[in-house]
C-alpha cells in the first residue's frame, strides 16, 4: 500500500469517510506496530477531514487515560476516568458528541482553541481500553455521520 492518501476534495462528509476508511484500513492492515498505526490514523483524519483541529488516542493505564499518538498542539498528558469528555466517554462506555465544549460540565481545556469535540471509546473485548478524541476549532462540527464512521474505524483498532 502506498502511504499516499487520495481523496476527492469536493465530497461531502459521509463521502469523505467512505473514501478514507478503506484507505486507512489498507494503510494499517499489514503493519503490526500499534504506535505506527495509531499515528497514521491520526494523520489521515487530521489532514483529510475539514475542521479536525486535534486528533489523538488516549489509552487506559493504571486507571487513567494516558496520551498516545496524536496530531495537533500540545495536549493533556493524563486524564482521570470520568473527567472531561474523554474520561466521561471511557467511563460511560459510549461515544460523546459535544457541540460546544464550554457547555460540557467538567470540560478539560487542553487547548483554548477547541470549540467542539467527539470522543469514541476503544474496546478490547468488553473492556474499554482507550478513546479516540477529535476536536474542532469550530462549534457544532460533529454529528451522527462522524459517530457512525469513527465508531467503525475504532472497531478495527486493537490495543
Amino acid at each position: 500500500m502506498s502511504e499516499e492518501i487520495k481523496i476527492d476534495e469536493n465530497l461531502n462528509k459521509a463521502e469523505r469517510y467512505e473514501q478514507l476508511l478503506p484507505q486507512i484500513n489498507a494503510l494499517t492492515a499489514d503493519e503490526t506496530d500499534l504506535i505506527a498505526n495509531l499515528s497514521n490514523i491520526c494523520a489521515v483524519l487530521k489532514y483529510n477531514m475539514p475542521g479536525f483541529f486535534w486528533v489523538g488516542f488516549y489509552t487506559i493505564k493504571n486507571g487513567e487515560l494516558v496520551l498516545g499518538p496524536y496530531q495537533g498542539p500540545v495536549a493533556c498528558t493524563r486524564i482521570q476516568l470520568g473527567k472531561g469528555v474523554c474520561g466521561a466517554a471511557a467511563l460511560r462506555r459510549e461515544t460523546i458528541i459535544v457541540p460546544d465544549v464550554d457547555k460540557f460540565p467538567g470540560h478539560i481545556a487542553c487547548s483554548s482553541l477547541s470549540k467542539s469535540e467527539i470522543v469514541i471509546p476503544l474496546y478490547n473485548g468488553d473492556d474499554v481500553v482507550g478513546v479516540l478524541d477529535v476536536d474542532s476549532d469550530s462549534l457544532n462540527m460533529f454529528d451522527e455521520i462522524d459517530k457512525k464512521y469513527l465508531e467503525e474505524l475504532c472497531s478495527w483498532v486493537k490495543l
